[in-house]
This record gives structure tokens, C-alpha cells and sequence, in this order.
């Protein structure tokens, strides 16, 4: 989340400070307000692949001496700008960026002694090269920013990373490459595989052009007036290589996922026997970085991994809503973080034993466990055959309800919710058909990832829901996703992950039909589709079983629940079983 930037402006009487330059003296909170208290801040380039230069600003303990040596924690994104993360906020003096403002006097990483350092991407702030959506070129910039961490006069050698959604994205990628020197990686809310954002299964999201235009937008904001040359003139890269800009825009507007693009962004797969110490937060529910293929990418990590899992939007572990209540509903996220880092960078034991993971629920308990998903059980339910006519319900910008500008400013800390339509479902609609289990005789939990597989009579484009449904016919939407059928024949491809549990006596139903959602640019065939032999493959979890943590609610799951019940109309008593 971008700070508000009028809690952290500085006051227009305060005096203009000199920038830290490389070769500069550091620069105290005392002579910049932009400098955090207890930290010294200094400049540096140094260089990646292909000829690009990185920008990095460090802040180090002020009271340690200049080659003190600390572990290093590093943050490696496009929001590090001076000016501003993702647009200019109105600075009156050169400084370094507040993005992790919160992170390094919450942690009070100063008085702990660790150096903290932010890497711009290649593209962004101070760096030169063009932008590269964590393709190789940006992967290569994550190994310089992490072996140069650790080769520093001041540095153990020891590195960690931190960040939440882009730079969060970063972080895994770190964890991929295999490093020596990273000892620990904390990521919160990241894509797990970058098509997710742009494309489900060949079907456009939204933001396909509009995120790629965000990012170019930020990347050519101008330097600040305080900014020493070399760094103004690596601000300003784009102005003598357009085709930076235009590459961006274009290389990511590929439907296909086995394409040589996306396969080198597809960072769960590529984490397989990796194992670097991991710590994660997920929403399940989240209407940005959505949790797609975290399954994977976590059962292809072999390391130590913690998580604080559950139903909230896209926040900080230590993000409070209006009315003070932590997002996430957990306290002491900070206090985890850095034991979790104390451990792996400084090698102390700690003094308290966390969960390996914290998951808050659709009931808004919280519960531990030593691994996610864990099942108790898993299912195959056979569907009922139906059809629908793929007639679309988001064939176009209009239909999602978004303006151009939020589609064109859409940027990983910026998608707006997208909450599917209220209304009433009719089990014939045309537009789509439900199959439903028999109700539950006890609470039952889906959990993991849930996957679907039909054969369709014709070409087109499909829509799977889950909801659940109460014995009224309240129903909440829980999962979802859309794929592209390219011809007749068999389709099968996964949800989301979920973390849902059905009361006793309800039911789960299962929707097929065409896109009726504002979270896909529907391309709709006009096409009467017929679904048989269908599947749905679940793991189940009994919440008898569960272990109790300390959380409550997060505040976003009762707005979820407000935007996603609707009623459904002719249920009846259900074809397949859910209980354990």
C-alpha cells in the first residue's frame, strides 16, 4: 500500500538537504526528515546484465561505524523512485523512498542492526534498461542486487528479502535462483506466476494493456530537481529508448502460457528443489494478486516456509483498516518477521515458537498447522451435464464497470475490487447451469486448490463458480475462474486456492456456464455449449481437527461477504457428497 504521503511530506519550511551521493557522506534523520531516525543514508550504482546500471539506496545504523558489518535486508522493485512510488508525491527534498517506512521503524531495524536497502529495477528510479515484468533481465537484476548486498565492506554476507506485491514477486524470484548469500525471504501478497495477471487460460483480464501502461508511467517519472546528474540521467532512459515503452506494452499481450515469455515468468515452476527460508501471506480472497498457482509454486519449495494465510484484500501484515483494526486480523506481525529473520540472518534461536502457519478461515477463526493445504481427504464429484449459450456478460470495457483511466493505471498496488454482479440464480438460466452436492451432515473445509474437468460440444469460452449455498438459498460465491475453449473437446484447469468451510446442512454448488464477471474482457462465441462428463476435484479438511490461534476476523471478509451473496433459486437435494 502507498504511504498517504502527508503523513511522511515533509513541512514546506524545512530546509532543502542534500541528497546522499555515492560518494557522498551518509545523511542522518537530523538533516533530512526523509531519512528514518536512527538511520544513515547513502547511495550506490553498481551493475547487472546487459549493460544496465542499478540504483540502490541504503540505510544503515547511524550509531554503527561505516564498515560495521550487518546482515542486509533488501527490496529489489519499480516503486524506489525519490520522487515518488508511483507518481510524483510532492516531496520538498531528495530522499529515500517511504515505501517500507512502516517496515523499518515497526521492526526498528536500526536499533536491531540491520542495513536495509532498496534496489530500483532496471527502468525505474534511478536504474538504467528497460522495464522487464520479472522476466530475465529483471531476474538478473535480483541476483546483482543480492550478491552485491553481500560483498559490501558493511555486510555479513547474509541476505534477506522483504516486500509486499511486486517486490514481493521479486523475492520469489530471488528464492529461484539459488543464491548462497539469501538466507531468508518474506513475501507478502506476490503473483506466484506472472500470467496470472494478465490472462486466465488464454481469457484477457481487464488490465492486459492497462498494467504494462502503469508501469511504463512509472517508470518515466521525472527525477526530483535534487537529484544528482547520474541519477536524473538514468530517470531519463526512456527518453532516448522509446522502445522501452513500446516493448512493454506489447510483449505481455500474449494469450499463450507455453509461449518462450511467459514460461520464463512462470515462477512456480520454476521453484522446483528450491530452498530458501520463506515467509508468506496470501488472501484468499483477494481482488489483486489472486492466489494462482501458489499451490504449486509452495509444493515445489522444499525449504522452511511460514504463512499467515486467509480472507482479506490486498494489505500488509501490519496494515490497519478506518477504524483501527488490523486488515489481516493477527497481531505481531513485525515481531514475527524478525525473529523469522533473526533465525535464518543471525542465526539466534528464537525465543517464541510460531506456527509454520497462521490460516484464518470463511468463519474468521484462525487455526495452525504445520504445512498448507492439509486434508483429510479428497473427492472426486461428478456433475451434472447442462448447457449454456456463451452470449458473455463482460464483452467489452463498458461491461466491467471500470473507467479507462483505472484500467490504464492499474498497477499491482492499484486494481480496484471486482465483485461479481448480485442477482438472482436460476438453476436453468441460460446463461449457465448449477450442479449441487447433498448438504453436509458436519462443518466440512475446502481447501488447496480445486480443479475442474468437462468435454464441451463447441468452441467458446467458459465460467466456473463454487458457492455456498445455506438451506434458505443464501448463496456466497467463493472461487472462481474462466478459460478459453478453443475447440470441442475436453477442458480442465484449476481455481483459485481456497479456504472455505460449508456449515452443516449446507451446500456447495457448482456453476458452468459463460463470463459473467467484470474480472475478464469476455469474448463471447454466441455458441450453445454443451458440458458432459464433467469433474470437480476437492481436498477436504474436518475444522474438528483444527488448532486454535490467536487472530480475529480480518475486516475485508464481512465486506466479501456483503458483495458476493445473492440468492439461488430451485436448488433441490444435491448428486454428489461432500462429507469426510
Amino acid at each position: 500500500m502507498v504511504a498517504a504521503a502527508a503523513t511522511l511530506m515533509l513541512a514546506a519550511s524545512v530546509a532543502p538537504a542534500a541528497a546522499a551521493g555515492p560518494a557522498g557522506d551518509p545523511v542522518t534523520h537530523d538533516e533530512n526528515e526523509r531519512v528514518p531516525e536512527g538511520a544513515a543514508w547513502t547511495e550506490a550504482y553498481f551493475p547487472s546484465s546487459g549493460g544496465v546500471e542499478l540504483h540502490a539506496d541504503i540505510l544503515r545504523p547511524a550509531h554503527l561505524a561505516p564498515d560495521a558489518r550487518t546482515p542486509v535486508i533488501l527490496s529489489v522493485g519499480p516503486y524506489f523512485a525519490h520522487a515518488g512510488q508511483t507518481g510524483p508525491e510532492g516531496w520538498d527534498v531528495v530522499g529515500p523512498s517511504a515505501r517500507f517506512r512502516d517496515f523499518v521503524d515497526g521492526a526498528d531495524l536500526m536499533a536491531n542492526e540491520y542495513t536495509f536497502v532498496m534496489v530500483d529495477n532496471r527502468g525505474f528510479g534511478g536504474s538504467t534498461g528497460c522495464l522487464d515484468w520479472v522476466g530475465p533481465g529483471e531476474q538478473a537484476d535480483i541476483g546483482a542486487a543480492i550478491e552485491w548486498s553481500a560483498s559490501q565492506e558493511w555486510s555479513t554476507g547474509d541476505v534477506g528479502m522483504y516486500g509486499k506485491s511486486y517486490d514481493a514477486v521479486t523475492g520469489l524470484a530471488g528464492n529461484n535462483l539459488g543464491l548462497e548469500p539469501l538466507k531468508a525471504v518474506v513475501a507478502q501478497e506476490p503473483l506466484w506466476n506472472m500470467y496470472n495477471y494478465l490472462w486466465s487460460n488464454e481469457v484477457a483480464r481487464p488490465n492486459v494493456t492497462g498494467t504494462p501502461n502503469a508501469y511504463n508511467s512509472i517508470a518515466t517519472m521525472p527525477p526530483m530537481d535534487g537529484d544528482d546528474e547520474r541519477y536524473a540521467a538514468n530517470a531519463r532512459y526512456e527518453d532516448e529508448h522509446p522502445e522501452c515503452l513500446s516493448d512493454n506494452l506489447a510483449d505481455g499481450n500474449n494469450p499463450d502460457l507455453e509461449s518462450e515469455y511467459w514460461d520464463a515468468r512462470n515462477l512456480a515452476d520454476d521453484a522446483v528443489g528450491t530452498d530458501t527460508p520463506l515467509f508468506v501471506t496470501q488472501g484468499f480472497i483477494e481482488p489483486n494478486t489472486k492466489p494462482e498457482d501458489m499451490q504449486v509454486f509452495l509444493d515445489n519449495h522444499t525449504g522452511v516456509e511460514r504463512g499467515w494465510l486467509g480472507p482479506w484484500d490486498h494489505v500488509r501484515g501490519n496494515d490497519v483498516v478506518s477504524d483501527g483494526r488490523l486488515a489481516m486480523g493477527r497481531e505481531g506481525f513485525f515481531d514475527e518477521v524478525m525473529r523469522f529473520y533473526d533465525e535464518f540472518l543471525k542465526g539466534e534461536t528464537p525465543g517464541v515458537e510460531d506456527p509454520a502457519y497462521a490460516i484464518q478461515d470463511s468463519t474468521g477463526a484462525w487455526r495452525a498447522q504445520d504445512t498448507w493445504p492439509e486434508g483429510d481427504g479428497s473427492t472426486v464429484a461428478r456433475l451434472g451435464k447442462g448447457s449454456y449459450v456463451d452470449d458473455g456478460g463482460a464483452s467489452s470495457l463498458a461491461a466491467t464497470g471500470l473507467t479507462r483511466a483505472q484500467v490504464d493505471g492499474w498497477d499491482m498496488e492499484h486494481a480496484p475490487t471486482l465483485a461479481p454482479r448480485s442477482r438472482a440464480l436460476a438453476a436453468g438460466a441460460s446463461s449457465s447451469y448449477l450442479t449441487y452436492s447433498t448438504p453436509v451432515a458436519s462443518d466440512v473445509r475446502i481447501t488447496g486448490t480445486p480443479s475442474v474437468a468437462f468435454r464441451a460440444s463447441a468452441a467458446g469460452e467458459v465460467m466456473v463458480r463454487l458457492w455456498d449455498v445455506a438451506p434458505d438459498g443464501t448463496a456466497t460465491m467463493f472461487d472462481e475462474n474462466v478459460a478459453l475453449i478453443e475447440r470441442r473437446g475436453r477442458v480442465a484447469f484449476d481455481l483459485k486456492s481456497a479456504d472455505w468451510t460449508l456449515a452443516a446442512g449446507h451446500q456447495l454448488g457448482v456453476q458452468i456456464g459463460t463470463i459473467e464477471s467484470r474480472g475478464w474482457l469476455a469474448e463471447p462465441s454466441g455458441n450453445r455449449i454443451s458440458v458432459t462428463g464433467a469433474q470437480l476435484s476437492l481436498d477436504l479438511q474436518d475444522p474438528a481437527g483444527d488448532v486454535v490461534t490467536q487472530g480475529v476476523p480480518a475486516p475485508y471478509l464481512e465486506r466479501y461477504l456483503a458483495g458476493n451473496t445473492t440468492t439461488l433459486t430451485g436448488v433441490g437435494g444435491g448428486t454428489f457428497d461432500l462429507d469426510l
